[in-house]
C-alpha cells in the first residue's frame, strides 16, 4: 500500500524540477489526516470513557496534527528558490517550523502533566468498552502505517525532519500501548491507575518535546555536518595529487540541502595564475557536481625551493607538535627582506587547550630563539573549530 501510494505520486510529479518538496508536502497531507482522524477518534472515546490517558493521548495525536500542518508549511516555503532578502535560499524554514512544533508538544506535555497529577489526587473510573478497545488497537497500527510511510519518502528525498516525524510517529505506537494497557487494567480489576499513565505519557511527551528543542536549535546555530560527509571531502582533497595540501575547511549549512564550504589549498608558489585557477576551479567543480556542495577556495603559495624557508617550515612544525599533538600550524612563512626579519603563522587551537593565546606565544618564541634564531614570530590563532 505505501508503496503503491509512493510510486503512483512520484509518476505524477515526474515533470517537476522540486521533487524534494513536492513529496514533503505530500507527507504533511498524508501526516494530517491520518493525526486528525486519531485525534477526534480519541477525543470523543476519552470524554465519553472519561479517562485523562486517552485524552492525553489524544492530545499528543493533536500536536502531531499541527505538525503535520507546520510540515506543509514548512516544506513549501523552504521549497522557494533564492531571492534578495534570503540570498542562500530558504531552507532553514524548515528548522523553524520544527522547533515551533517542538514548543507545542513541550507546552501539551505540561498541560497534561498537571491534569494527571489532580487526577491521581482524585481518582474517577473510566467507562471501558469494546469500542474504546477497538479504536486504541487501530490507532496503534494507523501510527505504524504513519512511522513506515515516513521512513520510506525520508529515504527518498534524504529528508531528516521526516525521520524525526517518522521516529515519532513510531512512539507513539509505545504511548497509545501504555493507554490500551491502563483502560484493560481497570476494566478488568477495578484499579485506578489512569492518571498514573497519563503522567508517565505527560513525562514522555514533555521529554520529547524537549529533545526535539534541542536538536532544532543546534540546527539553527549550526550543527556539525554528519562524518560521511566530512570525511568525503577530505578523501577528494587528499586525493588532489597536483597541490601541496588543504586547510581550514569550513562547512556552512543553510538547510537540509544547501551546502557551503571554503578551504584553504596550498600550491606551490612556481604556479602561474591561470594555471592556479584551472585547478580551483577543477576542485570547486567536483565538489558541486559530485558532493553537491559549493565550495569557495583561497590559495595559499608555497615556497618548495628555498631550502631556508623549509627548514624553518618543519621546525615550526616540531615546536608546535612539542607543545601539544592537538594544535595545528600552516601558512608558515619567513620574511627576510626589508628591515623586520620575522616569522609568520596561523595556529589552529582546539577549544580544550588551557594555555592563554599570550602564553602560548611566549612559549612558542622561546624555542624559535633556541632552534631557529633571532627571528620574532607573528602567530594568528584560530580558535574556531576547523574541520
Amino acid at each position: 500500500m505505501i508503496n503503491f501510494l509512493i510510486e503512483r505520486f512520484e509518476k505524477k510529479q515526474q515533470k517537476k524540477s522540486d521533487i524534494r518538496t513536492a513529496f514533503g508536502i505530500f507527507a504533511g497531507i498524508m501526516g494530517l489526516l491520518s493525526n486528525l482522524l486519531l485525534f477526534v477518534s480519541k477525543l470523543l472515546i476519552g470524554l465519553v470513557s472519561g479517562s485523562v490517558s486517552i485524552m492525553a493521548d489524544a492530545m499528543n495525536n493533536l500536536s502531531d496534527t499541527v505538525s503535520s500542518v507546520l510540515t506543509l508549511v514548512g516544506f513549501y516555503i523552504s521549497g522557494k528558490p533564492a531571492d534578495k532578502e534570503h540570498p542562500y535560499g530558504h531552507e532553514r524554514f524548515e528548522y523553524i517550523s520544527g522547533m515551533l512544533v517542538s514548543l507545542l508538544i513541550t507546552f501539551v506535555g505540561f498541560q497534561f502533566f498537571m491534569t494527571s497529577i489532580d487526577r491521581i489526587r482524585d481518582p474517577q473510573s473510566i467507562k471501558v468498552t469494546p469500542v474504546i478497545l477497538v479504536v486504541l488497537l487501530l490507532s496503534i497500527l494507523i501510527k505504524v502505517w504513519q512511522g513506515i510511510f515516513y521512513q520510506r519518502i525520508a529515504k527518498k528525498i534524504d529528508s531528516n525532519a521526516l525521520v524525526a516525524t517518522a521516529k515519532d510517529s513510531l512512539n507513539d505506537v509505545f504511548t497509545t500501548i501504555a493507554v490500551l494497557v491502563s483502560a484493560s487494567v481497570e476494566g478488568i480489576t477495578g484499579l485506578k491507575i489512569d492518571g498514573f499513565v497519563g503522567l508517565l505519557i505527560a513525562c514522555y511527551i514533555i521529554f520529547s518535546g524537549l529533545q526535539l528543542i534541542r536538536e532544532f536549535v543546534n540546527e539553527l546555530m549550526g550543527l556539525r555536518p554528519d562524518q560521511e560527509a566530512i570525511d568525503q571531502m577530505k578523501e577528494y582533497l587528499s586525493s588532489v595529487t597536483d597541490i601541496v595540501g588543504y586547510h581550514d575547511l569550513l562547512i556552512h549549512q543553510y538547510g537540509p540541502n544547501k551546502t557551503f564550504a571554503s578551504v584553504h589549498i596550498e600550491i606551490d608558489d612556481r604556479w602561474d595564475l591561470p594555471h592556479a585557477h584551472e585547478k580551483i576551479d577543477e576542485i570547486e567543480q567536483k565538489f558541486r557536481n559530485q558532493l553537491g556542495v559549493d565550495l569557495v577556495c583561497h590559495i595559499d603559495p608555497v615556497n618548495l625551493h628555498d631550502q631556508r624557508q623549509q627548514f624553518v617550515h618543519l621546525e615550526i612544525k616540531k615546536i608546535i607538535k612539542s607543545i601539544n599533538s592537538d594544535l595545528r600550524a600552516h601558512d608558515i612563512r619567513l620574511i627576510e627582506h626589508g628591515d623586520r626579519p620575522r616569522i609568520l603563522f596561523d595556529l589552529v587551537v582546539p577549544s580544550h587547550f588551557k594555555a592563554t593565546d599570550q602564553e602560548l606565544k611566549i612559549r612558542i618564541q622561546e624555542q624559535v630563539y633556541r632552534n631557529i634564531g633571532e627571528y620574532p614570530v607573528e602567530v594568528t590563532f584560530d580558535h574556531i573549530y576547523l574541520l
